[in-house]
């Protein structure tokens, strides 16, 4: 076996990934997951890779042989909740950063690692300086395109397939389909869940700070 060359970095690290961060409707969720030389070799078996690049009945199967190999944390910010804290924060970056110190500070009280890589998506400092509120300090590396790491595909799908299933119930709670992305045919749901529920219902299972909620609203005025 060829021996790693020198200084390279430990190969077990945590992946994190969101979804749900495009989505009118549904949580944001933010999943963590440890990768180690042994499940890094399992993950290749099961031929993980960006959850963009798979099926959403695919990502629904994989995440739970995911979950039962890999030590993880998921961290969802339901729709009602999405809204206090981006009125509080205004800042959708923060509001990300906040999510990430969470998922991987309830990972990190299950497993030790000096390493975490996420996708690129504002100052790492963000991360840093919440983790740091609760005496956690770790490498974090952020890179464009962090999804082609096992580890963050991994984190990818795990937050994908929590997205899923939240969106699924919340659109079974309402009786109208909530449809993924901010499309014509997701303005469409909107005005029907306000037209069967009120506005406020729409507060529920929207993310109202999307240029969507202004144009629904004019629709109905």
């Amino acid at each position: 076996m060829t021996a790693p060359p020198p200084n390279a970095p430990s190969i077990e690290r945590i992946g994190i990934d969101e979804s749900g961060k495009g989505d009118y409707f549904g949580p944001l969720v933010i999943a963590a997951v440890f990768v180690d030389t042994t499940t890094q070799g399992e993950l290749a078996l099961m031929q993980v890779r960006d959850s963009k690049k798979i099926s959403d009945g695919r990502i629904l199967e994989m995440a739970p042989d995911i979950k039962t190999i890999c030590p993880h944390s998921i961290v969802a910010i339901g729709p009602q909740k999405y809204n206090e804290l981006y009125a509080k924060i205004k800042n959708l970056n923060r509001l990300l950063a906040w999510g990430h110190a969470r998922a991987l500070e309830n990972l990190l009280d299950r497993v030790s690692c000096e390493r975490a890589i996420s996708d690129q998506f504002g100052d790492e400092r963000l991360i840093l300086n919440a983790l740091q509120e609760r005496g956690r300090t770790i490498v974090l590396e952020q890179r464009p395109k962090a999804e082609s790491d096992i580890a963050v595909a991994a984190a990818s799908i795990l937050a994908r397939a929590e997205f899923l299933q939240r969106l699924k119930r919340l659109s079974e709670d309402v009786g109208t389909t909530l449809p993924k992305g901010a499309s014509p045919a997701v303005e469409l749901a909107a005005r029907m869940v306000i037209k069967k529920h009120g506005r406020e219902r729409l507060e529920t299972v929207a993310k109202m700070h999307f240029k969507t909620t202004q144009a629904v609203l004019a629709r109905l005025a």
